[in-house]
């Protein structure tokens, strides 16, 4: 496979070809800040310091294998995306996915959405992301947005920690099956293992390429 460069997006990928055109990355950032503006309103931009990163995110969606060795990104792992309250995690998560088919684009799931469907529907909930992630045998890539937001909600006396159970389940899919998953978060590694314990954090690094904005990324929302 071509590799992508800061000039091009490989030509000959199977993903690629679902795209209308091939870009090379100065239109990637074109196609990416356009489709930000009707998203997100007409004041979103890309800011020059996020480049780097959205290199990374481009080279795991086009599968670039070249790329991916010398960003050490591992392309059969998902994303975990981290970095300061407003710093663009999630606008580039649902950004990054209009470059794939979209058969194959991830599902945005907030975790506290989750946290109240527990609430209402019970265990129900860990199967429904993890087990029943599959549509015709076909794993369903999620990315669940924010984790640690939701572990201020009371489960009305159960005790049961539901982002650390579908993690777990998906960890052992993803083992079996090449079950994708994908993360946003504000914590850091030690407040992963504080909320969830250590056997999640050490799943977590099975299962994540860490790609990380700065700690002192400004507030774009402001």
């Amino acid at each position: 496979m071509p590799a992508i460069s800061k000039n091009r997006i490989p030509e000959n990928s199977k993903q690629t070809k679902t795209m209308a055109n091939l870009y090379d990355f100065k239109q990637c950032l074109i196609k990416l800040e356009n489709k930000g503006k009707q998203l997100f309103g007409g004041h979103f931009r890309i800011h020059p310091e996020d480049h780097p990163l959205i290199f990374k995110l481009l080279v795991w969606i086009v599968r670039d294998k070249v790329n991916a060795k010398k960003q050490g990104l591992h392309l059969h792992k998902g994303i975990m995306l981290t970095g300061p309250v407003g710093c663009g995690k999630t606008s580039f998560m649902k950004l990054t996915q209009f470059f794939l088919p979209r058969e194959n684009r991830h599902i945005i799931k907030s975790c506290r959405d989750v946290s109240f469907e527990f609430i209402q529907d019970g265990y129900e909930v860990i199967s429904r992301y993890s087990k029943q992630s599959f549509y015709y045998h076909r794993p369903r890539t999620y990315c669940f947005d924010d984790l640690g937001t939701e572990n201020s909600l009371k489960y009305y006396g159960n005790d049961c920690n539901v982002m650390a159970e579908i993690l777990l389940s998906r960890y052992d899919l993803f083992i079996t099956q090449r079950l994708i998953t994908h993360l946003t978060t504000n914590l850091n590694s030690s407040e992963i293992e504080q909320i969830y314990g250590p056997r999640v954090r050490s799943r977590m690094r099975e299962m994540f390429n860490l790609l990380s904005f700065p700690n002192d990324s400004s507030d774009k929302r402001l």
